[in-house]
């Protein structure tokens, strides 16, 4: 369902999906595949746009730049969860970059 900007009113849609493979695949290994890749979407995507506030980001000069940067940050507070992702977040912000990279198990050989 989209909405109008103009009316305001509800108007119901449909979108097809195109999914190239390069051999034959059946129809339960192609759901598994198309599953997996929209578990990505649903995890880190989803919670990096909206946990950390990516979609609102105003930075237009390098924008990858911080987006590997939120990338670490959030792969990190996955790895090493204490607490919800807003919580660890906010510990982080509290704690600087310091915190974020103490968290890193790093084997010193």
């Amino acid at each position: 369902m989209t909405r109008s900007p103009a009316t305001g009113l509800l108007h119901s849609t449909t979108e097809t999906a195109f999914y190239i493979a390069n051999r034959p695949i059946t129809a339960a290994r192609a759901g598994v595949a198309i599953r997996a890749h929209w578990k990505i979407e649903n995890t880190s995507h989803y919670t990096r746009d909206v946990t950390m506030g990516e979609d609102r980001s105003r930075i237009r000069t390098n924008p990858g730049i911080f987006a590997r940067l939120r990338s670490f940050g959030f792969n990190i507070l996955m790895v090493s969860k204490t607490g919800t992702m807003k919580q660890d977040r906010y510990r982080a912000a509290l704690a600087g970059i310091q915190h974020l990279l103490s968290l890193v198990a790093i084997s010193k050989r």
